[in-house]
């Protein structure tokens, strides 16, 4: 993760063209040009609009500037067209799928005026197809600008004396404060009838197989009909781009044996069963596709009866009949935990992620936050209903990759709020280290880009407040 500070903005994509109204007669308002970068020009109405993003970001997040938001966001801009024309003049691979965010932004605009597309292009003054055109570049530009910074530090690392030093320079009030966390065990069990619901599930996958293929339906209809999975089901199955190894590997072997227009046999992963298409040839060992994601699903007996099962497990714990530890080897079904007296960490988290390999980030303490949304954050609740030693009543949860379950929980500790230590929240402070250290890295390099670019600022400008001085010239 990067700071506020290092990370380059990522502009509002509302785009307003320069049209004003004056009394009862709409006026055009001429747009101009107030920078260049390298072969890319800035808008004056671009800049507006940064600057506005700009203010709206810093009040959400309780904070200001004393600089002018208009060369803020100038300034801004420019970093984003720079790293832009180095990303281009680099090769930069671009892995987003620029083509699905612009629909998916499309869609959640016209949602937002009431599913009209024609009230959209009124508010824009523009042709829906303009309008996609101008997002399409932009979303370009910000993807390719946020590349070509990841590109710049991805091999900074951070050494322990690094982090050590970084800590005892500084003074406690410029340390972030750790908000209140929890550390507790779980004991979890799973529907009895899985593996009945398993079956069901891979069924109903067959029988939508067999409509794709005969043609009486198509995997994008399906998919945003029935597909469990929120972040492709309303791009009608479709995933960003990816390579095979930023897929978990049952999926990735499914999707590497099939050809351009090719349905997958049913696939099972830890996420549940999918059926699968590749929409294209590999480029580059990036693939297109799109799928389709069912989780096992439960009638009412079937969902209460772990719960029932825990019911009466909780009775003997707290009846001291046999202890919560023992109880969690011999009952939970959580494989990870009940070895270790059921005590819960973010292992199977990160484990779930092919993206995350550095197995130091294991942790058991959780913030309010970690605990997620829907049944997942019933177990917050359950926590916060706890005194230390205290065990909950059954309840209806999920795992990490959405599974129903349920689960006990016992509270082993509360770590109150406290200013970040380098004992109990290493973490926390190799982060900081690690963006204060990335931060110096990257400001070294794009100094030394703007001295070797062409950069234009009109004269409004120029006498403006910019974090590197080197831009006027």
């Amino acid at each position: 993760m990067f700071n506020r500070r290092f990370l380059t903005v990522i502009l509002a994509l509302t785009i307003i063209l320069p049209l004003g109204a004056l009394a009862q007669k709409r006026q055009v308002v001429l747009d101009r040009v107030v920078a260049i970068v390298g072969g890319s020009a800035i808008l004056y109405s671009e800049v507006e609009e940064a600057a506005k993003e700009l203010v709206s970001q810093r009040r959400a997040a309780g904070y200001t500037s004393d600089r002018d938001p208009m060369n803020e966001g100038l300034e801004e801009l420019m970093k984003q067209k720079l790293l832009y024309n180095q990303a281009l003049l680099d090769s930069i691979e671009l892995n987003a799928d620029v083509n699905s965010m612009v629909e998916d932004y499309l869609q959640r605009m016209i949602a937002e005026e009431g599913g009209s597309i024609s009230q959209l292009e009124v508010k824009h003054h523009m042709p829906l197809y303009n309008y996609r055109e101008i997002l399409r570049q932009k979303l370009t530009e910000q993807q390719y600008a946020q590349s070509m910074q990841g590109t710049v530090v991805s091999d900074v690392t951070v050494t322990p004396g690094e982090v050590e030093r970084f800590y005892k320079s500084k003074k406690e009030d410029e340390l972030p404060l750790v908000p209140e966390q929890y550390v507790y065990a779980h004991i979890v069990r799973y529907p009895a009838s899985q593996a009945a619901a398993k079956q069901r599930t891979k069924e109903r996958l067959l029988e939508m197989r067999e409509r794709i293929i005969t043609g009486s339906s198509s995997l994008p209809v399906l998919a945003r009909t029935y597909s469990v999975d929120p972040n492709t089901a309303m791009q009608g199955g479709e995933n960003p781009i990816m390579a095979l190894n930023q897929l978990t590997p049952p999926f990735a072997d499914a999707l590497s044996k099939l050809k351009p227009g090719q349905l997958s046999e049913v696939v099972e992963t830890e996420y549940g069963f999918h059926i699968i298409e590749l929409m294209e040839a590999p480029r580059n060992g990036l693939y297109r596709f799109r799928h389709i994601l069912l989780r096992p699903t439960y009638t009412i007996e079937e969902q209460l009866e772990p719960t029932h099962y825990l019911d009466s497990l909780v009775q003997f714990i707290r009846s001291d009949s046999i202890s919560f530890e023992q109880a969690a080897l011999q009952h939970s079904e959580d494989n990870l935990s009940k070895m270790n007296g059921g005590l819960v960490s973010n292992h199977d988290l990160l484990m779930s992620n092919p993206q995350f390999s550095n197995v130091k980030l294991t942790a058991t303490k959780f913030k309010k936050e970690d605990f997620g949304e829907g049944k997942s954050y019933n177990d917050y609740i359950a926590l916060s209903k706890l005194k230390i030693g205290e065990v909950s009543d059954a309840f209806p949860s999920e795992d990490v990759q959405g599974n129903q379950l349920s689960r006990i929980v016992k509270l082993l500790e509360i770590i109150p709020t406290h200013p970040a230590s380098l004992t109990d929240d290493y973490l926390t402070i190799e982060e900081l280290a690690l963006n204060e250290k990335q931060e110096k890295v990257f400001n070294k390099w794009l100094a030394e880009k703007i001295d070797g670019i062409y950069v234009y600022i009109a004269p409004e400008f120029r006498k403006g407040e910019f974090e590197f001085k080197n831009w006027v010239k």
